[in-house]
C-alpha cells in the first residue's frame, strides 16, 4: 500500500512538472491567452457585442496575425492556447447570447 502511495505521489509530481514545463515552453501563449481570457471575463456583454460588430470585415493587427501564424505552425502551441482560452471564452459568449 505504501508503494502505491509513493508511485501516485511521484506521478502527481511529474504531472505538475510537465504542466509547468509546458507553460514555460510557450511564454507568448501565456501572455496572449491570459490577456484574452481576462478581457472576456471583465467585459460586459454589451461591450463584447460592440467589439464584434466593429471587428467585422477589418484586417487583424500585425501582432494578432503573427500569433495566428505561429499557432498554425506549431500544433503543441495551438493545443495549449485552445486549452487555455476555449472554456472561459465560450462560456462568456454563451452567457451573452453570442452562441446558441
Amino acid at each position: 500500500m505504501k508503494n502505491k502511495r509513493i508511485v501516485w505521489s511521484g506521478l502527481a509530481a511529474a504531472g505538475l512538472l510537465v504542466g509547468a514545463a509546458v507553460a514555460q515552453q510557450f511564454p507568448m501563449v501565456d501572455m496572449v491567452a491570459g490577456d484574452l481570457v481576462q478581457h472576456f471575463q471583465q467585459a460586459s456583454c454589451e461591450e463584447l457585442w460592440i467589439e464584434r460588430a466593429n471587428r467585422q470585415g477589418k484586417p487583424k493587427s500585425q501582432r494578432t496575425q503573427e500569433m495566428i501564424n505561429a499557432l498554425h505552425q506549431d500544433p503543441q502551441m495551438q493545443a495549449e492556447f485552445i486549452n487555455r482560452v476555449a472554456v472561459p471564452i465560450v462560456t462568456k459568449e454563451f452567457q451573452c447570447g453570442m452562441i446558441p
